[in-house]
């Protein structure tokens, strides 16, 4: 009998908790299916309940939330701006690390998860979180408005989202081009010419995603000729770094003549009024999407649904069109200065789950490369 007595004044106690917590708390069950104008308050972590075949997901406008990005640090509070503004209760720690690092370190947490989503990062790299199971498949609200080629549109509750599409691009030094009297390359191809020997400097491939998404690119224009290509152009190269804009960087201040990187980073210096051209390669260029995901955790933070709806919201892609013409909802704004005239017809044919699948065997072909090379 004391036992049992015990057992219901567990229940009673834990019931009476449950009821107080959310009527304080003011939590409100959105359907996976609901209007971005309903709205919902908790400082709680979130649940889900099945009702039939309907998931019910609780939204927060109030809490803690952590995000885990790769976006370049000039760009962070640019973008988060107006969520700030829309979410002022919502207190947002944001952790930068560069591609392969931010992954390599959920994956290292994996027993105990840190960040609740991950935020602007190479969707094909993000997606080495997926056989750890730390992506919890989500569709935020306006996903339909996303071009199918940017977003996990084979799954019903998607695995990733796009906000924007970045891609291959040199910047050229074109003060010390002149100064050396050699041309200015417009290819993958030109790029093995001799003249440029100790001049290229590129992402390393093995921990940056600007890297990856350019040796991906190659392989896809290529096939496996990419591999003979690649071992004639590291002839030329200076050094590889694990930041993807760090080589444009260095073409900028002159420190190498041809710096291979992204091309909002090379737009953002040409129009810094640097001596520098931007060369988006005639073969076509790799690319990736910087994509968003929901990290799976014990307990899912309900501030982290609502942050992945503002992420693909009106307002977060006009912040995204100010610096990259191709949005996850492809062109929606006017094009930045450094740009071709028509940036999706830019882009290679790409998989990129198959990009994700093969990545492991990239790295390990790709390593012996870096031998002898300068790292930055």
């Amino acid at each position: 009998m004391k036992k049992k007595i015990k057992g219901l004044m567990s229940i009673l106690l834990a019931t009476s908790m449950g009821i107080a917590l959310l009527a304080g708390c003011g939590v409100k069950k959105l359907s996976d299916d609901t209007s971005a104008s309903g709205s919902a308050v908790s400082d709680t972590a979130a649940s889900e309940s099945e009702a039939g075949s309907e998931v019910e997901i609780e939204k927060a406008t109030s809490g803690t939330l952590t995000i885990y990005t790769a976006f370049e640090d000039d760009q962070i509070d640019k973008y988060l701006e107006s969520f700030y503004a829309k979410y002022p209760d919502i207190k947002v720690e944001v952790i930068r690390e560069s591609t392969g690092t931010l992954v390599a370190k959920v994956i290292a947490e994996k027993d105990a998860p840190v960040a609740d989503v991950i935020w602007g990062t190479s969707a094909s790299v993000l997606l080495q979180l997926e056989p750890y199971d730390l992506i919890k498949g989500y569709s935020p609200v306006g996903i339909e408005l996303l071009d199918s080629r940017f977003y996990d549109s084979k799954n019903e509750d998607a695995l990733w989202t796009g906000c924007d599409v970045y891609e291959t691009a040199f910047l050229v030094n074109t003060e010390i081009c002149a100064e050396k009297g050699i041309p200015v390359p417009h290819s993958f191809e030109e790029l093995k010419n001799p003249v440029y020997e100790g001049l290229i400097v590129m992402p390393d491939p093995t921990s940056s995603g600007t890297g990856m998404l350019t040796v991906n690119g190659l392989l896809s224009i290529m096939g496996d000729d990419a591999w003979t290509y690649m071992n004639d152009l590291n002839k030329n190269i200076a050094a590889y770094t694990t930041s993807g804009s760090k080589p444009a960087k260095m073409a900028a201040a002159g420190e190498c003549v041809i710096g291979i990187s992204f091309g909002y980073r090379c737009a953002t210096l040409l129009s810094d009024g640097n001596p520098v051209e931007v060369v988006f390669p005639t073969e076509g260029c790799g690319w990736d999407v910087e994509a968003n995901c929901l990290i799976n955790k014990a307990s899912i933070n309900p501030c982290a649904y609502t942050f992945l709806d503002w992420a693909i919201s009106d307002e977060a892609m006009a912040k995204y069109a100010t610096e990259y013409p191709i949005t996850g909802r492809g062109i929606i704004g006017d094009i930045p200065e450094g740009y071709s005239e028509t940036p999706l017809e830019n882009l290679c044919d790409l998989d990129l789950s198959k990009a994700a699948l093969d990545r492991d065997s990239i790295i390990e072909k790709f390593s012996p490369l870096l031998a002898g090379k300068d790292a930055n």
